[in-house]
């Protein structure tokens, strides 16, 4: 009765045992079939890869840096045409600041490139920024390249085709928090990819435009 009790739990554990194995088996078996060796990149048609369809936001930032540049450009040749020589008489008693004759020229002149400086580096950053955000992510057919669909500061669609072995992903999609960052080859700056956007394939995006890449 003894050796019967004992052989029976012994079954009982190696019963459990292979009912592990088999589904840790069933696991492995699917997550392996997610691999690179067995993603068809090889697509017979067009695949939007990402979508991020904001132009409201991008339409009201340029718009910003439009007035902003225009506030900033109009207090330049404010300070360069109004701003007058008008010499001090320094004395012993007159504070700092009094001492400061703002239409000299070296004041004036500085005070009028500053401001334009000013507005014209809030315009061209916010350009730059819209030039670099993706709206739509297309890998061709065929899956050797990828096109940037970009927003532009008026509004329009801007489309950069670039070979998929000349792109490298800085971060892993599950990874980014606000922005993922994507390397061109020759290109300056990176292009980003909003994370509030949709990866509308997300299989064929980490096996493709998602991978990390040596860019020569």
């Amino acid at each position: 009765m003894f050796n019967f009790c004992t052989i029976s739990k012994s079954v009982v554990r190696n019963i459990n045992i292979l009912s592990k194995l088999t589904r840790t088996n069933r696991i492995y078996n699917k997550c392996y079939s997610n691999t690179a060796l067995d993603v068809n990149t090889n697509i017979a048609k067009d695949v939007i890869l990402y979508k991020y369809d904001n132009p409201t936001f991008y339409k009201y930032l340029n718009i910003f840096a439009i007035c902003q540049f225009g506030f900033w450009g109009y207090l330049s040749h404010f300070a360069f045409t109004t701003l007058r020589d008008a010499p001090v008489e320094i004395t012993k008693d007159i504070p700092w600041w009094r001492r400061i004759n703002l239409g000299d020229n070296k004041y004036r002149n500085t005070i009028a490139v500053l401001c334009f400086l000013i507005g014209y580096g809030i315009l061209a950053i916010s350009w730059i920024f819209t030039l670099r955000s993706v709206r739509f992510l297309v890998l061709r057919k065929g899956g050797n390249e990828i096109t940037f669909v970009t927003y532009t500061p008026f509004g329009r669609n801007r489309m950069v085709t670039v070979p998929l072995t000349d792109i490298s992903c800085k971060q892993t999609r599950t990874t980014a928090l606000t922005q993922l960052p994507i390397k061109v080859k020759c290109h300056y700056l990176h292009y980003i990819l909003d994370m509030k956007g949709e990866f509308k394939n997300t299989t064929l995006f980490d096996h493709t435009a998602g991978l990390k890449r040596k860019l020569g």
